[in-house]
């Protein structure tokens, strides 16, 4: 059942008509029709969309059941999570280009990190969430059970501890919604985000054991296991910017076909990128749809897109049009 399409979806119809516009509607009708048919999504996440508050609307995406599964880097795990507790906190640099190197360094002594436009305030974002999930990490070891990095921040969310925190509304968060919605996620690197690096930290110390948060190599086992179980009308791949989020799902397929030589593994039935990654000598991120044919990992028939452009104005359309705004 389609529902009438609401101003926002008209206006991308009525006027994105060629070129990396045209594109941009293209992957969402193609998205939706995976959708319609049956068919399930991943999503994976790089760059610091959950610092863009892409959780604004990707959290709805969530609620009405257009994404199944999520693949995201360390700091889109916690940053949503971040912005849900520290949002006042936040202070954008709009002129961060004309930023001096030591003017750089005075944002680091006031406990300000930045990314581009947008600073996240350490002591309010990560020490505020530190001792929380410190607890948790530690309650599970007493108790002899490992969890992966996301299971322990759904427990954070889902336990009620960061409420008195709250600074933005709930329904602003995807981190929470896929908690609500128990959301299948892989964290692939989860080692080189803050938390991992505080996680790190605690093993460096003796405080707590390295084998407490499953591995990458776990993330991929679990994501095989899932892709043959949901397979059957088929698994779409919708990627956001490069890089691991996106490099380690991607290979479920030509590990399930050829290293576990289940020759009837089917194929990701759809494929967009967004990207602002040029195509270039051994670049990966900037590689074109057809080289993932190769690959093993696309079949010819495989609907392909790419968008060009910046993830921060094309992701919020994309999901606009999905949800019929």
């Amino acid at each position: 059942m389609t529902h009438p399409k609401g101003p926002i979806s008209q206006f991308i119809q009525q006027y994105y008509l060629h070129f990396n516009a045209a594109a941009l509607v293209d992957a969402a009708r193609a998205y939706e029709a995976e959708i319609s048919r049956g068919g399930k999504m991943l999503v994976s996440l790089a760059g610091a969309m959950s610092t863009a508050e892409l959780g604004k609307i990707f959290a709805e995406v969530i609620r009405q059941n257009k994404v199944h599964i999520i693949s995201c880097t360390g700091a889109n795990l916690e940053e949503d999570v971040m912005n849900l507790v520290a949002h006042s906190h936040y202070k954008r640099i709009p002129n961060y280009r004309d930023l001096t190197p030591a003017q750089e360094w005075e944002l680091l002594e006031k406990g300000l990190n930045r990314v581009t436009d947008t600073c996240i305030p350490e002591e309010e974002a990560f020490r505020r969430l530190q001792k929380h999930i410190f607890a948790l990490w530690k309650k599970a070891e007493q108790e002899g059970k490992r969890y992966f990095p996301h299971e322990f921040m759904y427990q954070l969310l889902l336990s009620g501890v960061l409420e008195e925190y709250y600074e933005i509304d709930l329904k602003d968060s995807w981190m929470y919604a896929a908690a609500q919605a128990n959301l299948p996620i892989v964290v692939p690197g989860w080692e080189d985000s803050t938390m991992g690096n505080i996680f790190a930290s605690y093993v460096i110390k003796g405080e707590l054991k390295a084998s407490t948060v499953k591995s990458g190599i776990e993330y991929m086992t679990f994501l095989a296991d899932w892709y043959e179980k949901n397979a059957e009308k088929g698994i779409g791949f919708f990627q956001i910017g490069g890089g691991i989020a996106g490099d380690f799902p991607i290979c479920v397929v030509p590990m399930l076909a050829q290293d576990l030589e289940k020759e009837d593994t089917p194929f990701w039935s759809y494929f967009c990128q967004i990207s602002d990654s040029t195509t270039s000598y051994g670049s990966y991120s900037g590689a074109v749809p057809n080289e993932k044919i190769t690959w093993g990992k696309l079949a010819i028939d495989t609907p392909k897109f790419i968008i060009e452009s910046d993830a921060t104005i094309v992701a919020p359309l994309i999901f606009a049009y999905l949800l019929d705004y």
